[in-house]
């Protein structure tokens, strides 16, 4: 081998090797990504929340299906703001919302311009009885399928689907949990009927005590196979 074919040779593994480094460093901003909306979460920061999104984005909660920016907006601060925190952008006395994120898989598609993501949420909620209003405490667990895209060198949110697996309050646990403790959208809770619902409704999540599977968007690491619902 000549001395230029073996620059050649080490040009293409030096480029080889910066686009798996450069895929890593997606991978970690990705995941600092969504820990970091994970954190603005706990807080009550939707406006903080809502800049996490792409301008195209969709956010997928409880059966629906808010698009773009606006729909964002209505459901991060027209709606949770209004409920949990009367208006206020941030924690006020009394009330708890910490979502732990974890287990989480990511992968970045070669190009690095878009990239999926599954992560566990597991959340202490309530509100204190010196706070006012109604007292409660509850548990809840989720999942999240996500996809990001790249926008001027920044990753940002591009479908948020959170999949709520459980709810339950803290006395009774889980195992006491009644069907539609926390009920879906329906159809006639669209927007604009609805000034704060959302654009559509997906009918496939179900909550416990129903089960279900939220697929993967990976394949199996061993055999390579895309995981199938059984009929």
């Amino acid at each position: 081998m000549s001395d230029g074919d073996k620059i050649k040779v080490l040009e293409k593994k030096v480029e080889e090797l910066t686009h798996q480094i450069c895929i890593l460093q997606d991978e970690q901003a990705i995941r600092k990504l969504h820990h970091i909306y994970g954190y603005y979460l706990d807080k009550c920061l939707y406006s903080e929340v809502v800049d996490l999104f792409a301008e195209d984005c969709e956010v997928h909660f409880m059966r629906g299906i808010f698009k773009g920016k606006a729909g964002a907006r209505r459901l991060y601060i027209d709606r949770f703001r209004t409920n949990f925190t009367g208006g206020k952008n941030g924690p006020v006395y009394g009330f708890l919302l910490d979502h732990a994120q974890m287990q989480d898989v990511v992968d970045v598609a070669p190009d690095r311009k878009a990239a999926q993501a599954r992560f566990r949420c597991c959340m202490q909620a309530g509100r204190h009885e010196s706070a006012g209003g109604q007292t409660r405490q509850w548990w809840e667990g989720g999942l999240y399928e996500n996809s990001y895209i790249r926008e001027n060198g920044i990753w940002k949110i591009k479908i948020l689907n959170y999949r709520p697996v459980f709810h339950a309050t803290f006395e009774d646990g889980w195992a006491y949990t009644k069907p539609q403790f926390v009920p879906f959208f329906s159809e006639a809770d669209r927007y604009p009927g609805n000034p704060v619902g959302p654009d559509a409704i997906n009918p496939e999540p179900v909550l416990w005590p129903d089960t279900d599977v939220l697929p993967f968007h990976y394949k199996h690491p061993v055999t390579g196979a895309a995981w199938k619902k059984e009929v």
